[in-house]
């Protein structure tokens, strides 16, 4: 799955408008951040398809697929390499855009934005975790979970006061002012997992999180899953581990592009 931080800031964290709705993450944020009441999917894929070169070349990544996820919904996808699953998340995570077919992010047509737009949407309604943190090495904790924020137009105050009790509530309180390397891998993904939820999206994407993890690690990183999905965030996690997919509401096996089953 390609990751945001290779696209420009500019359009990757743009302008939170003051009047964006927040999700329902105020046990996580503090009692600032009230859920509120949104009807309807977070995200529907209507027979959307990804093709990628032509004649001989052509490769059918997504074959008409058509997937929802639920408010509040723990979503595993799964399947082996080439099976479309992370082609899905790059759509869903509106880092690509399909060839055919529509895609409907908390309500909004994404088919229907252009970059600019996208990037808003992105930044508003979607957070993120990869298998390999993609932390900014040379500055701290809390200041990679606060990065979201400046971008975002949060005030001074606020961003630093968010991302610490944010930090602590992934147990990581007196860890705020190391720098990545001086954290073991599984705090690292504690601090990207903060760092992902910070903006309160409509729905957190996890990219094999756990992938890097030992045992252990990944125990402890799953449990704050559990948590925010306690707490009502949408998650959709794509792994090959049967044990992380368990631990999800649902679980969805992609083959050759499609929904298997």
């Amino acid at each position: 799955m390609a990751h945001p931080h290779s696209l420009p800031a500019r359009r990757w964290f743009a302008p939170r408008r003051s009047s964006d709705p927040r999700s329902s993450a105020a046990q996580l944020f503090g009692p600032e951040a009230k859920p509120i009441a949104v009807e309807g999917p977070v995200a529907e894929l209507h027979h959307v398809s990804k093709i990628y070169g032509s004649g001989d070349t052509l490769v059918r990544a997504l074959d008409d697929l058509c997937l929802t996820v639920e408010r509040g919904d723990y979503l595993a996808v799964m399947g082996t390499s080439g099976s479309g699953k992370s082609t899905a998340m790059n759509i869903l995570g509106c880092l690509d855009r399909p060839s055919s077919g529509s895609y409907r992010l908390n309500g909004v047509p994404v088919e229907s934005l252009d970059d600019d737009a996208l990037a808003d949407l992105r930044n508003r309604e979607l957070g993120f975790v990869f298998q390999q943190f993609h932390l900014l090495p040379q500055i701290s904790a809390l200041d990679n979970v606060m990065l979201p924020m400046i971008y975002a137009g949060v005030p001074a105050e606020e961003r630093r006061e968010r991302a610490r009790q944010a930090l602590e509530r992934v147990g990581l309180a007196n860890r705020i002012d190391n720098r990545p390397n001086q954290l073991s891998g599984g705090q690292q993904q504690r601090v990207a997992v903060a760092r992902a939820i910070i903006n309160r999206p409509a729905m957190l994407l996890a990219d094999e999180p756990t992938g890097a993890l030992d045992s252990r690690t990944t125990e402890e990183v799953l449990a704050i899953f559990d948590d925010l999905n306690g707490q009502g965030i949408t998650i959709l996690l794509v792994t090959h581990e049967q044990e992380v997919g368990d631990r999800a509401r649902r679980v969805v096996h992609f083959r050759d592009g499609r929904l298997a089953g």
